[in-house]
């Protein structure tokens, strides 16, 4: 199966990622103390993924697969915490195109350096001219919006 059949549904989160800045600005605004709106925000994602598990338990990580797991892998969740609690305090300070234009950048680029050199136990794919003009062209483009 090819994998551009996922790109609808890569778009779709991409959608939501960007609306749900904006609902957890309005949520901190609501509730005054950004660590209890980030707190409630993430409450519901916990109960979500209790509920999935507990009505599809399987597979289970084995022992060898939890030895062989790097130390780091389990941080990815308080990465991602990290921009939506960015989102939380800042989008309705800079506005919702320069904040997502911003964290998409700084996400492509990195990924651009995650995937040329493969960091992070990622297939190496290397940054050809394609891939550093669409690099410039997200960098250009976002200074247009920040400006705007």
């Amino acid at each position: 199966m090819s994998a551009v059949w996922l790109y609808p549904l890569i778009l779709v989160a991409g959608i939501l990622q960007a609306m749900g800045n904006s609902m957890n600005a309005r949520l901190r605004v609501a509730v005054v103390n950004p660590w209890l709106a980030a707190t409630l925000s993430f409450t519901l994602i916990v109960f979500c993924f209790v509920t999935l598990f507990a009505v599809l338990p399987t597979p289970l990580p084995t022992a060898e697969g939890l030895a062989r797991m790097p130390w780091w892998a389990p941080l990815g969740g308080l990465a991602g915490a990290v921009a939506v609690f960015g989102g939380l305090v800042l989008v309705d300070k800079v506005g919702a195109g320069p904040f997502n234009g911003l964290l998409i950048t700084a996400n492509i680029l990195t990924s651009l350096g995650i995937d040329h050199f493969g960091w992070l136990g990622m297939q190496v794919h290397a940054l050809g001219p394609g891939r550093l003009l669409g690099a410039v062209l997200m960098v250009g483009g976002i200074a247009l919006i920040a400006r705007g």
